[in-house]
């Protein structure tokens, strides 16, 4: 393995906590790190996807995602495509070889294991986590009738510290692998991508460096000066233009630079529909921009010369819909084409939240989920950083926005999803909502999640146990059977520590109640008891049985919570 190639897997080593294991594991989590962020923007674990141990059928890391989110369980396929209303789902492979080399007979390998992932009659011999990802795959395309957009998408990576070249003997066995894949009649699109140490490098700089973008803006005018704004245009930009700014340069649209997912997309629901056919018609193509009120981004940095301009990390703040709507028809988009579009320099995030908030009252996004993806959650955000080192985490409210950021460690990031989870599987204690019925859980923004004038020490409680939890699953000290049982173990832990139900949270007593128990959770010694007293209760409750349709059901939270009432004395 050449040096830099070196370098950068023992940083992301680092950051991602797996110093301790052997090189080739490493490279393993390393490559599928690198593969995924091409697709997916959140922050998310390795170690569920790492899938190479022995029966893998020569895969070494696998993802599922669909309607582009991370799917790690079967149940969450039903949950999506009933709050969707469409399954749009992509299958990623990865096969990490740290030869120096680019191997035809292993590239055959791996195309014949992955063709065996998707046989209803597999010959090769599978490990849990490959059963695991079939049964979400099966999952996935039970729901068949739902894939309006389209089959699933099969990418397959090949990573090596290598270099590919054209190699006529690789260029075909890479060639078969697509068309054995292709034959099966179930993808829309099959895509090989061989990674060699060039491709690592410049993958890796891509995910530690903000977004950025150049691009020609001549029709605009400047907005006067305004408090806190750098600098602002307000014209018409090209819609060949503008989808540039969305290509994440592997034929997909970025997914992290759509402020806080506020709406995310909606597929193409009766307003997409009529800006679909807007495009579609010679004659009304050209009115797009009468038609639509257009797109509002916002940069940390913009630079203009002339009628070049250059933004870096930036946000599309307002215009999701129709970012999605032009980039699905990016082919009929001709010279007639223009986009309304804002432009606006600011690194101040009061004034983002104020014009997120404004460009949005005119959607259908509902004043709390406004309130909960803005505001409540620029306080989380702050508040985790007050916490010396050993006890601080990051709570994650933009897509990536830790990636350049080398002193944080990847494990202590929260995102939005998990923190939701976890707070409502222990203060609401709904673990069995996590997966089944989550929109119920996302209804409750602004309410009994994200309240504004909850207390923050709860948030970081339910984010420290879910970090807590996590550290002993990756050190061994948990089983990972207990995995699909994680937020029922975080609500055993609360109610084992305290058998007394939680005050309001809009109260200080609540933060009183959080106090002890934060405390607890931050000693390695208290917490390993704690989580190891909660993991057994939730295994004499499941008698054994730990089928998500026996575990994940209000019955089996209520038999857990009388057998906790009994389990509290951690002596």
């Amino acid at each position: 393995m050449d040096r830099i190639t070196t370098s950068l897997l023992d940083e992301f080593s680092r950051d991602a906590f797996i110093d301790y294991l052997p090189e080739d594991k490493r490279f393993e989590h390393f490559a599928v790190f690198l593969a995924l962020s091409r697709h997916h923007s959140e922050t998310f674990d390795t170690a569920e996807l790492v899938v190479g141990a022995g029966s893998d059928t020569g895969i070494d890391g696998l993802a599922v995602l669909v309607n582009g989110a991370l799917v790690t369980d079967p149940e969450l396929v039903a949950e999506l495509a009933e709050t969707n209303g469409f399954v749009d789902a992509s299958f990623l492979f990865v096969q990490a070889e740290r030869s120096s080399s680019f191997d035809s007979q292993k590239i055959g390998q791996f195309g014949f294991g992955v063709v065996d992932f998707f046989s209803e009659r597999p010959k090769l011999p599978r490990n849990d986590k490959i059963e695991s990802a079939a049964e979400i795959m099966a999952a996935v395309y039970k729901h068949s009738s739902k894939f309006t957009r389209g089959n699933p998408v099969c990418r397959l990576y090949y990573v090596t510290t290598g270099k590919w070249q054209g190699d006529p003997a690789l260029e075909g066995r890479s060639k078969t692998v697509k068309e054995d894949l292709e034959q099966l009649g179930i993808f829309r699109e099959v895509s090989f991508v061989p990674v060699g140490s060039d491709v690592i490098q410049r993958y890796y700089s891509q995910i530690k460096n903000a977004v950025s973008r150049d691009f020609t803006f001549e029709v605009r005018a400047v907005i006067p000066d305004i408090a806190g704004v750098k600098e602002a245009y307000l014209g018409l930009l090209p819609a060949r233009e503008f989808v540039s700014l969305l290509d994440d340069g592997s034929g997909g649209i970025m997914k992290s630079i759509f402020y806080d997912n506020v709406r995310d997309w909606q597929n193409y629901n009766p307003v997409n529909q009529e800006i679909r056919t807007t495009l579609q018609s010679p004659t009304q193509r050209a009115q797009f921009a009468l038609m639509n009120n257009g797109v509002t981004v916002i940069a940390k940095t913009v630079r203009a010369t002339g009628n070049k301009f250059h933004i870096e990390d930036f946000q599309i703040v307002n215009g999701c819909q129709t970012s999605h709507v032009l980039f699905d028809n990016r082919n009929l988009l001709d010279d007639s084409v223009v986009v309304p579009l804002r432009l606006i320099a600011t690194d101040d995030e009061d004034v983002t939240a104020s014009i997120v908030k404004a460009t949005n009252r005119q959607t259908e996004v509902k004043e709390e989920q406004l309130i909960a993806l803005s505001d409540f959650q620029k306080k989380i955000e702050a508040y985790f950083q007050t916490f010396p080192a050993g006890e601080r985490l990051y709570y994650e409210r933009r897509s990536r926005q830790y990636n350049a950021l080398e002193s944080v460690e990847k494990t202590r990031i929260v995102n939005p999803g998990n923190l939701i989870r976890a707070y409502a599987s222990i203060f609401l204690e709904e673990p069995h909502r996590t997966t089944r019925t989550y929109r119920l859980l996302v209804n409750q923004l602004g309410k009994t999640i994200f309240g504004t004038n909850h207390m923050l020490e709860p948030y970081y409680y339910a984010a420290s146990a879910l970090y807590r939890l996590e550290f002993l699953f990756r050190n061994g000290s948990i089983d990972p059977k207990f995995k699909p049982a994680r937020y029922h173990v975080l609500l055993a832990a609360r109610m084992i520590a305290d058998s007394n139900p939680p005050p309001a949270p809009t109260t200080h007593a609540v933060a009183r109640y959080c106090e002890p128990l934060t405390r607890m959770l931050w000693d390695p010694a208290q917490s390993q008891i704690l989580f190891a007293r909660a993991a057994h209760t939730v295994d004499g409750t499941a008698k054994g049985n730990f089928d998500r349709d026996h575990i994940r059901t209000e019955p089996f939270t209520d038999a857990l919570k009388k057998n906790c009432a009994n389990v509290h004395d951690l002596s």
